[in-house]
């Protein structure tokens, strides 16, 4: 299991992307985004456009466990974007502390490579606002737990990996 971290247009998805096409098709994408607007339904349509042939879309904006899971055995599995799930499950006020330990554990069971992205959003200033602190909070846990059991962990920056496991 390889956890991408990075920012904004960081090339996390690119370089995760590269990972699973690296290896033999069929790949599967899980894409965890709801199209809410039009700027956000022109970025879901950005990610899908760049992607060829051997991909296999599953949309998961809450049930990331049930899809990591659903994979025939040994397929390679990409997960885009962590902290948009995590969005999802904090609007959706479900138990963040269980959903992180039921992902973590389908990320152990899994048979076959899994490359997970996620945004790092802990290195800038204290958010205003109640639910920014909280959502800085539990993707920096997610993050933690994640990497303990991640075999490799990357952090991108302009572009370039930066391994970090």
């Amino acid at each position: 299991m390889t956890l991408v971290l990075g920012g904004a247009r960081s090339g996390k998805s690119r370089h995760a992307e590269s990972l699973i096409e690296a290896l033999p098709a069929p790949w599967r994408y899980v894409a965890t985004a709801q199209a809410y607007d039009d700027e956000m339904r022109a970025r879901i349509a950005e990610h899908r456009g760049r992607r060829g042939a051997g991909w296999q879309t599953v949309d998961a904006p809450i049930d990331l466990v049930g899809a990591i899971a659903g994979a025939p055995a040994g397929t390679p599995v990409l997960v885009d974007c962590l902290t948009l799930w995590l969005t999802n499950l904090i609007l959706a006020e479900a138990d963040i502390a269980a959903a992180r330990a039921a992902l973590a554990e389908a990320c152990r069971r899994t048979t076959g490579p899994l490359v997970l992205v996620s945004n790092e959003v802990g290195l800038g200033i204290v958010p205003d606002n109640a639910l920014a602190r909280r959502f800085r909070d539990e993707a920096g846990r997610l993050h933690q737990e994640l990497a303990d059991v991640a075999t490799h962990v990357v952090f991108m920056v302009a572009g370039l990996p930066m391994i970090v496991k």
